[in-house]
């Protein structure tokens, strides 16, 4: 039996589709250390990296610095430049050293510009780590999670699966299980908290273990 991915990136397939839940799930699931590199929107209150330590009371060696902060809510690429900041350099991009397993999440969707010559894909392509697409469970996931997957595919870059998040579909999970040429890892439903004993509950129903094979 294969081993249990235990390195991947979470990346959605739009803004505010459920990444950090999501990547809280993992990183308490695998027992991983939590990256975020680039984070924006800082001034509306605490980063995904807060909320992650937060949400799981963690140690802070489990929960590395980013390589980038900005403070506006936009796009990387232009967060450098209304800070005035110098363009986001992609060799502080590189993936941590360390052993151990590790959650990476991206800053917003596959085609988003760190600057105008680098797209969060191209820097997906270039750690070569599976990718674990999150999507809206409702109305328009098809289309997005779709695109989505077409786009990792062409660049060949190794897709773990698609997470659902939100209220269940009657049909979207089946056609994305057909269509989408990759595993179908579930649903996740609405959280009546986010805290270690409702995520490790979500991670037990979800059968992520087994699922995530290399």
């Amino acid at each position: 039996m294969t081993e249990p991915l235990r390195r991947l990136v979470v990346c959605g397939t739009d803004t505010d589709v459920g990444k950090t839940v999501v990547s809280a799930l993992l990183v308490h699931g695998l027992g991983a250390r939590y990256w975020k590199p680039v984070q924006c929107g800082l001034e509306e209150g605490e980063g995904d990296r807060d909320r992650v330590q937060r949400w799981l009371g963690l140690p802070q060696e489990r929960i590395l610095p980013e390589a980038y902060r900005f403070q506006a809510p936009v796009s990387p690429h232009w967060a450098c430049q209304l800070e005035g900041a110098a363009e986001i350099d992609p060799e502080q991009l590189n993936l941590p050293t360390a052993e151990g397993p590790l959650v990476v999440e991206t800053a917003g969707g596959l085609l988003v510009p760190l600057r105008m010559d680098l797209l969060q894909i191209d820097l997906l392509r270039r750690w070569g780590l599976p990718v674990l697409l999150v999507a809206r469970s409702g109305l328009g996931t098809l289309n997005h999670t779709l695109l989505s997957l077409e786009a990792l595919n062409q660049r060949q870059i190794p897709v773990a699966g698609v997470l659902l998040n939100g209220e269940p579909h009657p049909n979207n999970a089946s056609t994305l299980a057909t269509l989408g040429g990759v595993p179908l890892l579930g649903c996740l439903a609405p959280l009546r908290a986010i805290n270690p004993q409702e995520l490790k509950g979500q991670w037990q129903a979800l059968n992520l273990l087994h699922k995530l094979r290399a």
